[in-house]
């Protein structure tokens, strides 16, 4: 026992490490450029620095954003400066935190031994650690994920959201498992704080309730006794009031600017289609062919219609959701306490919910960003799938056959390593898409404006067309960042000015002149 749990947790910390490697390494370089979105944060975070500046709750310019991610990017800017890597090492650093939630989600929704009904009866006598297992497959598979590796590598305020999910149900049903102690309060108010950060994360997490809605209702059911059903009050309660004082300061800002609350959502609503049932049945089976089949098209959130997962995790996926829906049919009374009790509802919840912003709204589909609060149960899914396989195919094997198969997957683990590798750093970042998917050319010419005499006038004639931010289009953000003149006072510091095509006339005579488009 002693062995195996050391073993567990020295493979964790390998696990952490390979996930801090793919979205730290290079991270200088990589991805190239800086999108608007990107810089537009960041240009709000140094507005927010400045010595008249305020942190916000809510950013309204670009269709709005939550304020928490820019804000905490703005610790990066103010310790590294106004570099590209310093708003994305933010993303990283979530990414990771994500890893080890899924970690201890994974570990904990599987606590007690599942039995693989599929499996031969007397294997099932033999799974000792099971969820350890389980947990460290489903923590391997999303650390060397490209999927979730790009969207660690941008600077995006979603990153968040499957980090706050992940760890805010975690405590949930860490605590909901403990209710026969006495130090389940801490695990609560600390999960209802984690939760309801996550609405400070991306608009998608707000179909999240209906999530913990079905968790409390599953462990409701679950308990008949009417004193564990005390102390189920008891922590729904304390999670929900904790949430919502994470959540308030959004809230009344929301209260206070009711327009700002759907921010895109009704633009790109399969809604205001003039066929939204056909849309939505094409929107449905899209989403479901992007994990195995056909994924995002965007070269930003991925090699452009690669399936978002690499081709034998995405067997071990179908297979985890195969085990899954066989103990769900499963319905003789020894298993219908334990379908009540058990993950497989949550996590097929948790992707259902997650996809129906993705479903419901008729842009760039499938859409590999909009789909980020699918990530944790996908992983999960496929761990359960992997340890499956490993124990069908390991059963009542003589020990030299065992040892090469042991081999064998060790290889192949290793050959999903540079998979990632070679997917991430050489056929997705060497690709020529990557640098124009990222307004490159914007970030050169920010460069190219720093470099002169500070003296010298020098004027930006911006053609680029985009949503228009203070009277300039969206694409001027990169340069504005680079060169750190987001605002009239810092533009008249570093004698940098943007002007549109109709305004050349103000250029003064023998100031360098450059056009953005």
């Amino acid at each position: 026992m002693f062995k195996s749990l050391v073993i567990s947790r020295w493979s964790l910390v390998i696990i952490i490490i390979v996930a801090a490697f793919f979205r730290l390494y290079n991270i200088a370089e990589l991805p190239p450029g800086l999108y608007p979105d990107e810089a537009m944060n960041g240009n709000n975070a140094l507005e927010a620095l400045s010595p008249n500046g305020q942190f916000k709750w809510f950013y309204p310019e670009n269709n709005g954003r939550e304020g928490l991610f820019i804000n905490i990017q703005a610790l990066s800017i103010y310790t590294f400066g106004n570099e590209p890597w310093a708003l994305r090492l933010i993303s990283a650093i979530f990414g990771i935190l994500t890893v080890l939630g899924v970690y201890f989600l994974a570990k904990e929704l599987f606590r007690e031994n599942l039995k693989f009904k599929i499996l031969n009866p007397k294997q099932n006598q033999n799974l000792n650690n099971l969820n350890s297992k389980i947990a460290l497959l489903s923590s391997f598979f999303l650390a060397i994920n490209f999927w979730h590796i790009n969207f660690s590598r941008i600077g995006f305020r979603a990153i968040m959201a499957p980090l706050f999910l992940t760890w805010g149900i975690y405590f949930l049903i860490k605590t909901l498992n403990s209710l026969k102690t006495k130090n389940y309060k801490l695990k609560t108010m600390l999960g209802g704080l984690i939760y309801g950060l996550g609405f400070h994360s991306y608009i998608a997490y707000r179909v999240t309730p209906l999530l913990i809605l079905i968790i409390i209702a599953l462990y409701w059911l679950q308990n008949k006794d009417w004193q564990i059903r005390k102390k189920i009050l008891l922590v729904v309660s304390g999670y929900t009031l904790m949430a919502l004082v994470a959540f308030a300061p959004l809230g009344l800002y929301f209260l206070q600017h009711p327009q700002d609350f759907f921010g895109r959502t009704t633009q790109v609503s399969v809604f205001n289609s003039p066929t939204p049932l056909k849309d939505l049945g094409i929107n449905i089976a899209k989403t479901a062919g992007m994990f195995n089949f056909s994924g995002d098209w965007n070269w930003r959130h991925n090699i452009a219609g690669q399936p978002l997962l690499f081709w034998p995790i995405g067997i071990l996926f179908i297979i985890g959701i195969i085990l899954g829906l066989k103990k769900l049919i499963d319905i003789n009374r020894d298993s219908l306490r334990d379908i009540y009790r058990y993950s497989f509802i949550i996590l097929f919840s948790w992707i259902i919910i997650a996809s129906l912003p993705i479903i419901i709204s008729n842009e760039g589909l499938p859409h590999a960003l909009r789909a980020i609060l699918m990530i944790p149960p996908v992983f999960i899914l496929a761990g359960v799938g992997g340890v499956w396989l490993y124990k069908k195919m390991t059963y009542n094997l003589q020990p030299t056959t065992y040892n090469a198969l042991l081999i064998a997957i060790c290889l192949l683990l290793i050959g999903i390593v540079i998979n990632a590798y070679y997917s991430y750093f050489i056929k997705w970042g060497k690709n020529p898409n990557v640098q124009g998917a990222f307004a490159q050319n914007y970030v050169d010419i920010g460069r190219q404006l720093n470099a002169l005499p500070k003296e010298l006038p020098k004027y930006v004639v911006v053609k680029a067309g985009g949503v228009d931010v203070r009277g300039l289009p969206m694409p001027t953000q990169t340069t504005m960042f680079i060169t750190d003149t987001f605002t009239p006072e810092k533009r008249k510091e570093n004698n940098i000015f943007y002007v549109l095509p109709n305004e050349i006339d103000k250029i003064p005579q023998g100031a360098y002149t450059i056009i953005l488009d």
